[in-house]
Formats: C-alpha cells, structure tokens, sequence
C-alpha cells in the first residue's frame, strides 16, 4: 500500500476525521458534482462514490447523499452506514429502509436501484470485503455500539 493511502487510511481514522467530514465533505462533494455534471466527486479520491437519490422517510422529498461506496463485481454496489463513526445511524439509512427504490448517480451516469440490507451471514461476508477494501471501517465500527449497516444497491 503507498505510503499516500495509509495516511489517509489512519487519518479517516481518527475522532476528529469524524467530527468535522460530515460537515465539509458531503457539501464539497455536492458542489463538485453538479458543477461537473456528475462527472467527479472528490471523495472518489479516496473511496469510490455515488450520489445516492432517495425518498426521505419523513418528508417524501428526494434526497441526494454523496457516499462513499464499495463497487461489487456484476454491477452492484454496498453502501456502509458508518457516519463516520458518530453514534446513531445516518439520515440516508433510515430513507433506504422505508423506500428502498432509489437511484445512485455513477461515473456521470444516473441508475435506478433497489436496495436491500443486509443481515445475518450475508452481513459477516460483506463486512468482512468492506474491511479488506476500507480498514479504518473498523475503527468507525470500534466506537459505536450499534450495528453499522450494510446496503447492497442493485439495479433495477
């Protein structure tokens, strides 16, 4: 692994990454985005992203998240609700679970998607790829007592 990658690895890491991404990157990779007609994300820098277009929960409105994400051989893709780190699961996850027909902007590309949580074995396989693909997940997992959850988005 280049030198580069491991200390974006061990600062992604850390409580103070945790603290001050959720605020700046989403808002960056937003702006980014649309001013590049989907073309770029600039935390593809660092993980792969989509933008993910979803029914909020509450208010019915679609909602655009950048995220990270972990492309899947055949198309799919997982999406790993790890806030960060930060106790109590992300807005976007709650969304997926009451409409989880939605539509992942990728590569510039806009594709409609189902997606699915993930539980039991199928969970453990996954978490375990999303470690060897993303390690510092664990240290995002290590300070939080709930579940991180794990969304497989397929195309419809």
């Amino acid at each position: 692994m280049p030198a580069g990658e491991r200390l974006v690895q061990r600062v992604s890491s850390t409580r103070t990454f945790a603290r001050i991404a959720p605020h700046v990157i989403p808002a960056l990779d937003r702006t980014v985005h649309r001013l590049t007609r989907g073309k770029v994300l600039l935390s593809a820098r660092m993980l792969p992203g989509v933008i993910l277009t979803a029914t909020g929960a509450r208010s019915g409105q679609p909602r655009r998240t950048p995220l990270a994400c972990m492309p899947e051989d055949g198309g799919s893709w997982l999406l790993i609700g790890s806030n960060f780190g930060r106790p109590g699961h992300p807005a976007w996850t709650g969304n997926l679970l009451k409409h989880p027909e939605a539509e992942v902007s990728w590569r510039g590309q806009d594709i409609p998607v189902r997606a699915r949580l993930l539980t039991g074995v199928e969970r453990e396989r996954a978490w375990q790829a999303v470690l060897a693909f993303w390690p510092p997940y664990a240290a995002y997992q290590a300070r939080v007592e709930r579940e991180i959850r794990l969304f497989r988005l397929e195309r419809r």
